[in-house]
């Protein structure tokens, strides 16, 4: 009886968990925005209104939540993206549907058990919230949009009318010309030169002036209707300052996200004028040194916030103007790449890669002047403080250490882990250099080799003396280990650490991930083996350490041993399976699984390959020939080498969906459904095979 009832859980949950048959529904509340037009292309924002969470999603994207209304199942979500040729393939109906539930787009509720346990157990307390500030130089304040509501009632909500909009005008105008009148008249300095009161103030309007221009944020998010998530206090490049997170304003049209972005200065200027026009009116006043201070430190960080070169306020204006939201990411990226190679090839600019390019190189030039000048400001107008700290005795350097880690704490985390950089590098070294003395660990080499697909079962005295042969070779985080069209001068076996098989265009430029590789996995032996070039490029995802067998060591010692799947006669024959897209990520050992589960199939014109409506019991890849897919008749692409077909059927256990027939002679691979179940049905699921055809010809 107990195991019936077991039996019968796991397949309850079996089926719950089962993708291809969830029936997910959109919860009402869900907001859906309007499609945004931007250069290449185009975004829809959807809203959880309940906990404030947003996603951007593609054209295709939106257009698959109208059908998520609890009828359908994702299996026939994905059946209807392929029958109108949608852009959205099995995995990324799949990964859409779990990405919208994870965010509680859906009427299913996700909830994070772990962390619901974790604040059960270990509820917050005053030093667990220390010691969050300390990690994170942040404090993060929930109730700020009731705080937020209040102010717009009763004061802000003024600002936003023609009689306010024009006073707040005239007070800019009179601030200008106030700042002018000062520079003439002359007779104060940046210079800070006493520890106490004066120093106090300044830090206080600074503070000031940042929750004044957050506030402005804010306030327009809620004069639009929208909501403020959070806002807090934080440590920002050494400097302390306010923040509000303000997502919801994604979902308002371009010109008010405009409005938004402005809010900020707009209201910051505000208040910089008053000051200014104070410092004018009371040059000789007690606080007349500290409001020229004040005035000159937050005029220069206006003109920063509004100059579209730093990821600030000015920049998210001209990001929505442009219809560029990707602006300065783009820019510098094609500055550190394409923009050399294009230089050196003295290839033609296009107009957009002109305004990529000045925009990156300006770019670089304005941060590294903002670097300066921050470090200019804060000698001429801190400088004198921190030297009076100094001379103040023991209470004055506690107050120094204090600030320095208050203020300092970015830079000193980015220090500390740069040292920590530079003893992974040392450790690393140390233990290259370690190894060569430790025979246990050259044991673990032959160890991992002779455990490996390709040369397995190795005789003891051939161990041995790989033992003394093999090297160990340390790569760093995202270090190349060789590249594609490179020439094979070694094997390669995993001893720590993951690293990615890319495969590469002419250019250089990643098509597609083809595997991964862990401890254990072997690679580039192939290539040593045939003499050819390397046909993908290896780099490594993680810090790894490699045992290294080289050329002359396998030619000796390997070359007689290595087992290459006898799958076919020649390892010019085993190339085509392995040429063949789908099949790219398998490894030796998969291929010969390949071979034992498949078939070549020949077809001539008009042959009928898979016929519509009939049980799907294989999968398909092109090697040579076209093929022509048909729906009810009805002739939708044609498929050319490469192409692939019949996952569909064998995913979702349903029927054929379209007729396929040669239109030329065809060669074709045929695997079955145990095959295909085991080396590739889990690929397609977790979309590192996509469930198109790599190349398609349509119709018009």
């Amino acid at each position: 009886m107990v195991t019936e009832s077991a039996g019968e859980l796991w397949d309850v949950l079996a089926t719950r968990l089962d993708w291809a048959q969830r029936r997910p529904r959109l919860a009402e509340d869900i907001e859906v925005g309007a499609e945004q037009v931007i250069r290449g292309g185009s975004y829809v924002m959807v809203a959880n209104p309940r906990d404030l969470v947003y996603f951007r999603l593609t054209a295709a994207e939106a257009g698959l939540l109208p059908r998520l209304d609890g009828r359908r199942t994702v299996a026939d979500l994905v059946v209807e993206e392929l029958d109108a040729d949608g852009e959205l393939d099995l995995a990324g109906v799949v990964d859409l549907v779990a990405a919208l539930e994870d965010g509680g787009f859906l009427d299913t509720r996700v909830i994070d058990v772990e962390a619901a346990l974790d604040r059960a157990l270990f509820p917050p307390t005053w030093r667990t919230r220390i010691a969050s500030f300390a990690s994170t130089l942040s404090v993060q304040w929930s109730g700020a949009e009731a705080m937020v509501q209040f102010l717009y009632r009763h004061v802000l909500r003024h600002v936003f009318t023609r009689v306010g909009l024009i006073l707040s005008a005239l007070v800019c105008i009179a601030g200008v010309a106030a700042f002018i009148g000062v520079a003439i008249r002359g007779g104060n300095h940046l210079t800070n030169r006493h520890l106490g009161v004066a120093f106090a103030v300044l830090f206080f309007l600074d503070l000031l002036i940042i929750f004044i221009h957050e506030l402005g944020h804010a306030a327009v998010l809620v004069h639009y209707g929208r909501r403020v998530k959070s806002a807090g206090f934080r440590i920002y490049f050494g400097s302390p300052t306010f923040f509000i997170e303000a997502s919801d304003g994604l979902m308002l049209p371009r010109r008010q996200r405009i409005v938004q972005a402005a809010a900020g200065p707009g209201v910051e200027m505000v208040g910089t004028s008053i000051a200014t026009i104070l410092l004018w009116s009371f040059p000789s006043g007690p606080a007349a040194q500290t409001l020229y201070q004040f005035v000159v430190i937050n005029s220069f960080v206006l003109f920063l916030n509004v100059v579209p070169l730093l990821e600030l306020d000015g920049y998210w204006i001209l990001a929505d103007w442009l219809r560029m939201p990707d602006l300065r990411p783009d820019a510098l990226s094609f500055v550190r790449r394409e923009m050399w190679g294009k230089l050196l090839r003295r290839e033609r600019f296009t107009r957009g890669e002109v305004g990529l390019a000045v925009y990156g190189v300006v770019g670089i030039g304005f941060t590294l002047f903002c670097f300066w000048s921050a470090w200019y400001f804060w000698r001429r107008v801190f400088g004198s403080t921190f030297a009076a700290m100094i001379a103040a005795g023991p209470l004055g350097w506690a107050g120094l250490a204090v600030l320095v880690l208050l203020l300092g704490g970015p830079a000193i985390r980015g220090l500390v882990t740069a040292l920590v950089g530079i003893a992974d590098a040392v450790r690393r070294r140390w233990r290259a250099a370690r190894f060569r003395a430790q025979s246990r660990w050259r044991v673990e080499a032959a160890e991992l080799i002779d455990a490996s697909a390709v040369f397995g079962d190795l005789p003891v005295e051939v161990l041995n003396d790989l033992a003394g042969r093999v090297r160990l070779q340390p790569v760093g985080q995202r270090q190349v280990v060789f590249r594609q069209g490179e020439r094979a001068d070694a094997a390669y076996v995993v001893r720590a650490g993951s690293l990615e098989v890319v495969e590469q265009d002419a250019d250089g430029v990643p098509l597609r991930r083809l595997r991964t590789l862990a401890r254990g996995d072997t690679f580039g032996e192939l290539a040593l083996l045939e003499a050819s070039t390397r046909t993908a490029t290896v780099r490594a995802l993680t810090a790894v350490d490699l045992f290294v067998l080289d050329k002359s060591t396998v030619d000796r010692l390997l070359a007689d041993i290595a087992r290459v799947p006898t799958l076919v006669t020649s390892l010019q024959q085993y190339a085509d399976l392995v040429a063949l897209p789908p099949f790219a990520h398998l490894d030796p050992v998969a291929i010969a699984a390949l071979a034992a589960h498949g078939s070549w199939v020949l077809a001539g014109p008009g042959e009928v390959i898979v016929a519509q409506g009939e049980a799907g019991d294989a999968f398909y890849v092109v090697q040579a020939g076209q093929l022509d897919v048909a729906e009810s008749g009805r002739r939708v692409r044609t498929l050319a080498p490469g192409a692939h077909f019949g996952e569909v059927a064998l995913l979702l256990d349903t029927a054929r969906t379209a007729t396929v027939a040669a239109t030329t002679p065809a060669r074709l691979f045929r695997l079955d459904r145990v095959g295909f179940d085991a080396l590739l049905a889990d690929e397609f699921r977790r979309g590192r095979l996509s469930s198109h055809a790599p190349q398609r010809f349509w119709d018009h």
